[in-house]
């Protein structure tokens, strides 16, 4: 059986035991955090478009700790800034322009990441992706409709999905927006560190254990809010 790790930029990630699993994958900036650990090379990495818009400092952070990673393949994917606020886009229209396929891959590629293939997709196929290990699930559409899941679910969405792997391990997650390579300023700024992804992400993840028997975690806080199994439980 070929075992994926999906690994978060949360703080002090639990690694499942080496020998384990086959291949890395990462999201956003987690790739800091596979380095720092001395992992192999991601197979894959999920980004966020929004890591390149300078709409906050947290995006800043995650840039400059991409600086001298690698991953062989980068996902690009497109998250619309203001989508349900039509004035707020056009009165942040070049914010948004800058999160476009081309400028996403020069400002990536400034900040000393290196990648050997990128892949463009529209954001509704990596929800469909998502929608397809859930069987269609009405609930789940619902959930999808109102919050995207986070570039870490999507990670393991393509890892089940596409990219070939019998099972995925997801270390690393917390819900939250704490991150390994830097202190958040959006947590005091928002006044919890509680990640605006995490209904979502946690009827997704539940919802694809339950129907696939194809995820694992090794973070006692993910098995608890979705029933994932424990990695060695």
């Amino acid at each position: 059986m070929t075992v994926l790790l999906v690994l978060g930029s949360k703080p002090d990630p639990r690694l499942p035991p080496p020998g384990s699993y086959d291949a890395v994958a990462c999201a956003n900036a987690s790739g800091r955090s596979a380095h720092a650990l001395g992992l192999a090379e991601p197979v894959f990495t999920v980004m966020s478009s929004v890591l390149v818009s300078g709409k906050n400092e947290s995006n800043w952070l995650a840039l400059q700790a991409l600086s001298e990673l690698s991953t062989q393949t980068l996902y690009y994917c497109p998250r619309p800034m203001f989508r349900r606020d039509p004035l707020k886009r056009l009165l942040h229209l070049r914010e948004a322009l800058a999160c476009g396929p081309r400028p996403f891959e020069r400002r990536i590629r400034a900040a000393g990441f290196h990648f050997q293939k990128l892949v463009v997709r529209p954001l509704k196929s990596y929800i469909g992706m998502v929608e397809t290990l859930c069987g269609g699930d009405p609930d789940i559409t619902r959930e999808l409709a109102a919050k995207h899941p986070s570039t870490g679910v999507f990670a393991a969405a393509i890892g089940l999905a596409e990219a070939g792997f019998e099972s995925v391990i997801l270390s690393g997650f917390s819900f939250e927006i704490t991150h390994a390579y830097a202190d958040n300023p959006l947590i005091a700024r928002r006044g919890t560190a509680m990640s605006r992804h995490v209904d979502t992400d946690v009827a997704v993840l539940r919802c694809i254990s339950a129907r696939t028997g194809k995820l694992r975690t090794t973070e006692p806080v993910v098995h608890e809010r979705t029933g994932i199994p424990l990695v060695g439980a």
